[in-house]
């Protein structure tokens, strides 16, 4: 059993240092849009030539930043939830609240694994159909990137889900009291 949690644990860091990595990928995108946004007002504003395809780009990159960031978000225990009853019960029940906890981390792997399933049809469809969104003559980009950046985050969140219900997340054993305890620097 020892062996078993060693591996999870593991798999676990490894999958968080991973989820830094793309979490530091969707805060770049979040700068370039700051700088798409920047060059379309000045464009806009000096030489009344707007850039073509900000609409679009603006709707590409929050998709693109909210799944790129997502896994971290729930690395980190920081995804939006009510767990005022939970932090009252773990008081005097701590082994209910540990598996309350599990459960919820087992429903919220299977439902991002549905969602997983869900996108890879149409990941594939995208990438043979040559998909693309935005104005033809004005400006065009595929579907393929966006929908394959839902995907693999949909597959790393239900893992990291998975590998915290199996108990592998050092903070699901106690219960947290405020949002400034949840973040340590264990993983």
């Amino acid at each position: 059993m020892a062996g078993w949690t060693a591996l999870v644990d593991r798999l676990y860091f490894a999958l968080s240092v991973f989820s830094r990595g793309v979490n530091a990928l969707g805060t770049l995108v979040v700068l370039g849009l700051v700088g798409i946004v920047n060059f379309d007002v000045i464009a806009r504003g000096v030489f009344n030539a707007p850039f073509k395809g900000t609409f679009e780009l603006v709707q590409f990159s929050i998709i693109l930043i909210v799944y790129l960031q997502l896994p971290d978000v729930i690395r980190a225990g920081r995804l939006t939830r009510s767990d005022g009853f939970l932090l009252i019960v773990g008081q005097s029940r701590p082994r209910l609240t540990r598996m309350v906890r599990r459960v919820i981390d087992l429903v919220s792997a299977i439902l991002m694994l549905l969602i997983a399933i869900t996108m890879w049809p149409e990941v594939v469809e995208s990438w043979e159909t040559n998909d693309f969104f935005g104005t033809p003559g004005i400006f065009t980009a595929p579907w393929w990137p966006v929908r394959l950046v839902v995907f693999l985050s949909a597959v790393l969140c239900c893992l990291l889900w998975l590998l915290k219900a199996l108990g592998s997340d050092p903070e699901s054993d106690a219960p947290k009291m405020s949002d400034d305890t949840s973040e340590t620097s264990h993983a």
